[in-house]
């Protein structure tokens, strides 16, 4: 997986060209290098639309939206245990994941996880510790047009069930050895067993990137 974020060297360019545009735009007073700094967005976009094939307007919609000076983003997953089986949910595209998804201002690592599980999963949890802040770029496939900090965050189970809703079709409980296939861009097996490691572990240490 790592492997093939490192032959995309496009993807680090165009989101390095994005980063010190925004920048630029966020503190800038001159009317010529406003100008200079928006073509490079669009520069950014044309790159990303050249190899991803998505219309290059929905990729400046997504990528080049944003205001201020640039940071990553932070998406919340919840690693939530019963008879050492974890809760997965399924999107409307078949793939499962762990409940969970962008940290919406306002919203706590904390807050953000729980609400996104009852939206998600329908159930109410504590989150109990962190088990890793992973960087998405080194992590998952494919990657996304801006930095990503994926938290993963083990929770405990209070009560609920699973209720429908516009985000998934499904949840179940797998054991490590029956995980479906898996939305990788929000989590892999290899994080989903690294959850499956802090639940056995007695004194476990997060892990960052």
């Amino acid at each position: 997986m790592t492997d093939k974020l490192l032959n995309e060297p496009w993807l680090t360019w165009a989101i390095q060209i994005q980063a010190i545009a925004q920048n630029g735009l966020a503190y800038c007073q001159n009317v010529y290098d406003i100008e200079r700094y928006e073509q490079l967005r669009d520069i950014a976009a044309e790159m990303l639309s050249y190899k991803t094939a998505i219309p290059q307007d929905k990729v400046k919609n997504l990528f080049c939206n944003e205001q201020g000076y640039q940071t990553p983003k932070v998406d919340t997953r919840a690693a939530i245990f019963k008879d050492d089986k974890i809760l997965l949910v399924q999107e409307s595209d078949g793939l499962w994941s762990l409940p969970g998804g962008w940290c919406d201002v306002l919203e706590s690592i904390d807050s953000n996880t729980v609400k996104e599980t009852r939206e998600e999963a329908g159930l109410d949890i504590n989150t109990k510790f962190i088990i890793a802040i992973h960087d998405q770029h080194k992590r998952n496939y494919p990657p996304f047009a801006y930095a990503v900090l994926k938290t993963f965050v083990m929770c405990e189970l209070i009560e609920g069930e699973f209720q429908p809703n516009s985000e998934t079709i499904a949840s179940d409980w797998f054991a490590l050895d029956e995980l479906p296939p898996m939305a990788e861009e929000k989590n892999t097996p290899s994080q989903v067993e690294l959850c499956f490691q802090a639940h056995h572990s007695k004194h476990w240490v997060t892990q960052f990137d």
